[in-house]
């Protein structure tokens, strides 16, 4: 375009004031640059179109491998279910001439070694070399320099249903003439096991390379045999890990703590040193019911399995696995991929009905909270993991095999890319039917039945792979078909290596049933100013690829952090070249090389684009000298001795198509001093069949329990809520306890009434029974102010929900004291609209307009933030759209007041359902609620649906759509006819009409800053949308005068498709007073609370402040601050 314009202005410069003879001329230069102009307009076109990676044909390269997997009757998805789990790839440079050579693995044929000629051009060697493996089921590979001759070896796994004399293990070592002998039995490593992969990694620090082992079982274990097989070693299904003893391995499974059952279907293992100790880790993908595993390295030869203490949730049917730093915080960051597609058309078809209660007694039964779906878990360095894969958008990449991160697009975050598809739609749920139905015909019949005919049957679908570029975070971009990855097929192993040295990391991909595939990346070609460094790291002794050595670099304001481990993504190994994207730097102010004897090799400004070697043995035995500074937070021992606990409850087997179960509800506490000792004492609302607990604090500051407290009519109570103030206004403080729940209550229900209890000033409590009017509503929260100026305090109460009729909106109330702490209900007198103003999960009283009487502000489930103004305590009115410019629909939860820019007015933040699910909404594309009777039954159906790409679907399964509304049955007889319909496809134009809708437009926690006349939204940082938030703080906890914000939530009380909702371990966040929040990391802040935070109280208790935080089913977390 700007060419264009160019050629315009040449026309109009031409002289109009020419003579005759020269007016041809004129025209014949003019014509010239015009097409001097369009052919380079042409290149243009050409270059933006341009994409990053380009394909070489096999044509070009010479490699002419292919997977090629053969269906027939003894072999194919239905006798072997690992049948298309594909082969891996090894890239290294085998003869030392610095070019990355290429070995594939072929399932069922032989494999392939090429030798790289430069330019990418390839030459065959398998022959040659004798490294085409024998017959027999091939999967993994690893290249690995194992006897320290400075040459990569090739180890390679073989599985499959065979005799066991097939399946040995082969180690082909390198002579250095590019040959190789296999040697595996000489050095203890031609196993027998169904292995998946070995990875290569000096687990003792002994100076040479131990292995790890990953088998993969290929028979199906029957669920009533699980608790059996997690207990039994099984000789060919389990992993193995192998000590090296001086070139001979032994195994030392058992005794290194290495569970090694049949159970353990391993696809994806990876080693690093996740909390960063000094020693190697190992991270175990597990398909099916196994839960993965997270070995931790004990340091003395053994290995303990972490994984629940240190994740709180993991893939359902775990494929690949990559450990790497994705948001340079130089902690080493966990992904694994999973099946849940991206598209909602497969997602109806392959994904099964949901059944809490089957996934509660998995977990109760030790196979702890799985999802199908791809998993990041962010390392807080504090030995926690919040899993963000959904907010990190890389969740959804369909059957998955191998992740690999790396820096792609060489700007100084590594992005990644996830190889994809399976042959065969194995879990189509209308073949999964079909195929039921066949054999029940067949047996009936008596006929044996046709395998390779039911086969041929399923139904194949290509897929493209998937590339994301990396925000600068621990969010990503889907660049898949803007870089050149539009090709549908079925991938399985992936490497990456610099195969043409040009400074750029290239792809080597093992396809089934068509050539491998070479992606020629072009960063440096098109973007030359992103600059790059490749490091070559050199090991003395037994390791000479320096495996397990941790290498930072320093350039500009950023860090970045790599460990040297080849073995990664899905049965493959990766260059053992580290590589580097440096932006636009063009220098490196350091690096530095951590080996894994404990020396250290520093280098200072280092010029970009250039490959370097850094030798181990001049590297130095230097202490490290980091110090680590007190966190602001340290967690204590609780003073609440307090259990709180939840029986058994299930909300959706009342009503399935919730999201969430508003019974799970607490435990909320309330502060005071009720005894007029000067002491802060604390009640802790209670659970229907355990009342809540008043516990007092003493001079030595511990807390004791209220001892005559038991009041036994709140035993079937939910304590949604509970506040002290002083209602009868004489000095002390009573207490209000709010009425909630959900399961077990009817509408109207009895124990929905609040509780009101009276304090005698010496902290005796007397319940009253006339004090309040009837309030049989399920509530959230209740919230006192002096609203019409008469000297005593008022209450608003905020209807949650009705029980059995979500998402109706319930009751809500506003209560006048008379001055003796009695109430009446002044709801329809004063503020009528705010009785059915939504499912209210919090409020606050504040003078928004400076008249100095309080307003009211409402927020809730489906509901935007609603604004009351007072107008002098006679009446409300609604104000939400005057300081609101459109509706904030949201899940709010939580709603705090503070001037966080320190301007004078009064600021909101407003917890929220956070970023990281399924869900995901907009004004443009808004979550919606649609809800009526629709089948007549006399109950309420609510319709959930969300926008997946750029479309609203139900979000309700096939199963779960007919479950609810039964004569659907007729319209959607397959899941085939379901697959594609809306909304207006489900129910008629009359239906819809007829029918109540809620909307989302904001899922974010967000902070809205006063400007006096409205409110202004602005963002919090992407930490805080990492889950639901249920509590916020307004603290000054480094002293600065600038209000800082504490954030604490999760919910795991959720349907089981939008999976658990952890990643929040009470987050601070540093302010700036200006409105500007800065997340401080968990391993800084001291904060590590694990569970559902339902209340967050900071108390002085002795001499110094504890935050407290009320865990769900758990008790009280205690953390001191430490801002002395």
């Amino acid at each position: 375009m700007q060419l264009s314009l160019l050629f315009h202005l040449i026309q109009r410069k031409i002289p109009t004031q020419m003579k005759k003879g020269k007016k041809l001329l004129t025209w014949l230069c003019t014509g010239f640059v015009y097409l001097v102009i369009q052919y380079w307009l042409c290149l243009d076109g050409f270059a933006q179109d341009k994409k990053l990676f380009q394909v070489i044909s096999s044509s070009q390269t010479g490699v002419d491998f292919k997977n090629v997997i053969v269906e027939d009757a003894s072999n194919n998805a239905l006798t072997y279910e690992n049948l298309y789990n594909g082969g891996g790839v090894a890239v290294g440079d085998i003869n030392n001439d610095g070019l990355e050579d290429i070995y594939f693995v072929s399932n069922m044929k032989y494999n392939k070694l090429y030798l790289n000629l430069g330019n990418f051009k390839f030459k065959e060697i398998t022959k040659l070399a004798g490294v085409k493996g024998r017959e027999g089921w091939k999967s993994g590979v690893s290249m690995v320099d194992i006897n320290g001759d400075n040459l990569l070896d090739i180890y390679v796994c073989y599985s499959g249903k065979t005799d066991v004399e097939k399946r040995r293990n082969q180690f082909f070592i390198n002579k250095g003439d590019l040959t190789f002998e296999d040697k595996a039995k000489e050095y203890g490593l031609d196993d027998p096991s169904y292995s998946t992969q070995a990875t290569f990694f000096d687990y003792d620090r002994d100076g040479d390379l131990d292995v790890f082992l990953l088998a993969t079982n290929v028979k199906v274990i029957r669920e009533l045999e699980y608790a059996q097989a997690r207990t039994v070693k099984h000789p060919y299904a389990g992993d193995k890990l192998f000590r090296n003893d001086d070139g001979h391995f032994t195994e030392v499974t058992t005794e290194a703590g290495i569970l090694s059952n049949a159970l353990g279907f391993g696809l994806g293992v990876a080693v690093a040193d996740v909390n960063k100790d000094g020693w190697q880790d190992i991270y175990v993908s597990n398909d099916y019911v196994e839960p993965d595993y997270l070995y931790i390295n004990n340091g003395n030869g053994t290995f303990t399995d972490r994984l629940q203490q240190y994740i709180q949730h993991i893939s359902h049917f775990s494929m690949g696995c990559d450990i790497n730093d994705i948001n340079n915080d130089t902690w080493p960051d966990i992904f694994t991929t999973d099946m849940l597609p991206e598209d909602n058309k497969r997602q109806k078809l392959l994904y099964g009905p949901e059944n809490y209660e089957q996934y509660a007694l998995m977990v109760l039964n030790g196979f702890y909270h799985q999802n199908m779906r791809n998993m990041l878990h962010v390392n807080n360095g504090d030995g926690t993991f919040s899993e963000v894969g959904q907010l990190a958008g890389i969740s959804n990449t369909d059957w998955s095999w191998a992740p690999l991160f790396a820096d792609y697009d060489n700007d100084g975050w590594k992005d990644l890319f996830v190889t994809n598809g399976y042959f065969r739609d194995y879990t189509n749920r209308d073949f999964l039917k079909y195929k039921g139905d066949y054999y029940f015909k067949k047996a009936i019949d008596g006929e044996k039945p046709d395998t390779l005919q039911l086969v041929s049957s399923m139904t194949s679908t290509p897929l493209h792979n998937y590339i994301f570029s990396n925000d600068h975070g621990v969010t990503f971009s889907d660049k898949s078909l803007a870089w050149g990855f539009d090709k549908k097929g079925f991938s399985n192993g992936a490497a990456y290596a610099d195969l043409d040295n040009d400074g750029d990391l290239d792809l080597i991909v093992n396809n089934q049933n068509e050539d491998a595939s070479i992606y020629r990346n072009g960063v440096r070609d098109q973007f030359p100013d992103k600059n790059y460094i490749a490091i070559k790291l050199n090991g003395i002794g037994k390791n000479t690829r320096a495996i397990g050595s941790k290498v930072y670099i320093y350039a500009g304001a950023q860090a970045q952090y790599v460990e040297q481990i080849p073995t990664r993504g899905y049965q493959s190994s990766v260059s053992p070249v580290l590589h580097f994207g440096l932006g636009n730097n063009a220098a490196i102010d350091s690096i530095k090389v951590y080996w894994l004897n404990g020396t250290t090799s520093t280098l200072f400004n280092v010029k970009a684009n250039q490959r370097i070697e850094i030798g181990q043995a001049s590297a130095e035995r230097v202490a490290r000298g980091e110090k680590k500074e007190a966190p602001f937070f340290t967690e204590v021992t609780s003073p609440i001795q307090y259990r709180h606990a939840e029986y058994g409850l299930n909300d959706f087997k009342r009503q399935p198509l919730m999201n969430t179960m508003p019974s799970v509800c607490g435990p909320v506490m309330a502060t005071a001093d009720v005894n007029g000792d000067g002491l802060t004492d604390i009640f802790i609302g209670g659970t229907k069949e355990s009342p809540g607990k008043q516990f007092i604090q003493t001079s030595h500051g511990d807390f004791q329990e209220s001892l005559d407290w038991n009041y036994k009519e709140d035993f079937s109570c939910t304590d949604a809520d509970a506040i002290y103030f002083d209602a009868d206004r004489d000095g002390d403080q009573d207490l209000y306890i709010v009425s909630g729940g959900y399961l077990d209550y009817a509408e109207n229900d009895k124990v929905l009434q609040d509780r009101f209890y009276i304090n005698n000033g010496n902290g005796k409590f007397t319940r009253t029974t006339d004090a309040l009017p009837v309030l049989r509503t399920s509530k959230s929260c209740a919230r006192v102010a002096d609203v019409d100026q008469d000297g005593d305090l008022d209450i608003f109460l905020g209807g949650r929900i009705v029980p059995g009729l979500y998402p109706v909106s319930p009751r809500s109330y506003l209560l006048l004291n008379d001055g003796k702490g009695k109430f009446t209900d002044a709801t329809e007198g004063i503020i009528p609209s705010i009785a059915k103003a939504g499912m209210v999960t919090d409020a606050a009283w504040v003078d928004i307009n400076d008249d100095s009487f309080l307003d009211l502000i409402v927020i809730g489930e489906f509901m935007p933030v609603r604004i009351f103004i007072n107008k002098q305590g006679k009446e409300f009115k609604e104000s939400t759209a005057s300081y609101f410019y459109t509706p904030e629909e949201g899940l709010w939860n939580r709603l705090s007041i503070a001037d966080v820019n320190k301007d004078g007015r009064p600021d909101l933040i407003v917890g929220n359902f956070g970023l990281n699910s399924q869900l995901k909404a907009s004004r443009d594309e808004p979550v919606t609620m649609v809800y009526g009777d629709f089948d007549k039954n006399g109950s309420v159906d609510p319709i959930m649906s969300y926008y997946i790409q750029h479309k609203s679907y139900p979000f309700p399964s096939r199963d779960e759509l007919l479950d609810q509304i039964y004569p659907m049955r007729k319209k959607f007889t397959n899941y085939a006819s379901y697959a594609d319909a809306t909304l207006t496809g489900i129910f008629s134009e009359t239906e819809l009409k007829a029918a109540q809708t809620l909307r989302l437009t904001e899922l974010r926690t967000v902070l809205f800053l006063n400007k006096g006349d409205s409110f202004q939204k602005q963002i919090l940082p992407t930490e805080a949308q990492y889950a639901p938030i249920f509590d916020i703080q307004v603290l000054d906890y480094n002293k600065d005068g600038n209000p800082d914000l504490l954030m604490a939530g999760n919910q795991s009380a959720i349907r089981v498709r939008l999976g658990m909702m952890d990643a929040n371990y009470g987050q601070l966040f540093k302010g700036d007073g200006k409105g500007n929040f800065q997340y401080i990391p968990q391993n800084v802040s001291g904060l590590s609370v694990i569970g559902d935070v339902k209340s967050l109280r900071i108390v002085k208790i002795g001499n110094d402040d504890y935050l407290l935080a009320g865990v769900n089913n758990i008790g009280v977390a205690a953390y001191k601050v430490n801002n002395k």
